[in-house]
């Protein structure tokens, strides 16, 4: 396993971290394999879990803390707040309100005092910076998280939070956690050099881009993975951005043989290359997901192999552009760019 300093907060955390997304529900993962995948990530050098509030409403930080019970202090600990919990409408957000409610509701589950990462799952246009930074900060000096960060925020996000803490003194973010992969270079352009310009630790999600890059994804297969059961419009080989995908995947897969490696290191190896990142979350249900996921900890592509990907998909190119996370809402919603 290798180890990075996560951006500039001293922290040495792991190369690849433990995302806990697929326990309970969502992945139909029970404690005994949640607690199994975390023994063995643990065991393999892992040193990050990831988890959210919403992720199956709590369940996932239940299974979590049920896992590290007794060994909490070896873990760089992290966790997500502002993506809806419940139809009440002020459970969600980043308001001081909601954030200082719902990290206690998250420490219970986790049944932890505090976290090491506390990060605002996704930007909340509705909430100043001012107001969640100024409640994070708080948070802090109470000593219920260490450090605090973003997720999927556009690069004049991170930008503006960095100058409201500076404006109104208070503590910045210090990593962001953006979706980034082989197929979804988007970032490139935008998001990773404004992280480093910032000195933020990235701690990039989906880098197997839903299964894509798994290696089960390939011409003339069924495709019967877990996401594709409940996102079908995301594997219709129908839609041309799939079609677009598939086509990569082939050609990925070629340039993965030809250099002996598996699917899996290929699309690892490759985000963890990228000097602006500190860590990828791997999201495995299975111990046997897992242990593929492992067996990419200390790939290190080659120079070559890094140009044939480059030549597959463009730096800075998402081939489904629909499904980016970081779409400014006015894109989204005609109301807001009209008069």
């Amino acid at each position: 396993m290798q180890y990075r300093t996560l951006g500039r907060t001293g922290v040495q955390v792991s190369s690849l971290a433990l995302g806990a997304m697929n326990f309970g529900r969502i992945g139909r993962t029970t404690q005994d394999e949640a607690t199994a995948i975390v023994d063995a990530a643990l065991e393999a050098g892992v040193n990050v879990i990831d988890t959210a509030d919403m992720y199956g409403d709590g369940e996932s930080e239940e299974m979590v803390g049920k896992a590290i019970a007794g060994r909490r202090e070896d873990i760089v600990l992290a966790t997500k707040a502002g993506m809806p919990m419940g139809g009440e409408r002020n459970h969600q957000g980043s308001s001081r309100r909601w954030l200082v409610t719902e990290l206690d509701d998250s420490l219970r589950r986790l049944g932890v005092d505090h976290v090491d990462l506390y990060q605002i799952h996704r930007w909340d246009p509705r909430t100043g910076d001012e107001e969640t930074l100024s409640a994070l900060t708080d948070l802090q000096r109470a000593g219920k998280i260490r450090y605090f960060g973003s997720s999927t925020f556009p690069a004049h996000r991170i930008v503006q939070a960095q100058w409201a803490a500076r404006e109104h003194r208070l503590s910045r973010y210090v990593t962001e956690q953006p979706s980034y992969s082989i197929l979804q270079r988007g970032i490139e352009t935008h998001v990773l050099p404004v992280t480093e310009e910032y000195g933020l630790g990235v701690l990039v999600w989906s880098p197997l881009a839903s299964g894509w890059l798994s290696g089960a994804i390939r011409e003339g297969r069924e495709i019967t993975g877990n996401r594709a059961a409940f996102m079908p419009q995301r594997f219709d080989i129908a839609v041309p951005a799939n079609r677009a995908r598939l086509d990569a995947v082939e050609r990925l897969a070629a340039v993965a043989d030809e250099a002996g490696l598996t699917m899996i290191q290929l699309a690892l190896g490759f985000v963890t290359a990228h000097p602006a990142v500190t860590s990828a979350l791997i999201g495995p249900r299975t111990l046997d997901h897992l242990h593929s996921h492992l067996a990419a900890a200390d790939t290190v592509l080659s120079a070559d192999v890094l140009d044939a990907v480059d030549a597959i998909v463009a730096p800075g190119t998402d081939l489904a552009a629909d499904e980016k996370h970081d779409t400014p809402p006015a894109l989204l919603d005609p109301s807001l760019r009209r008069r």
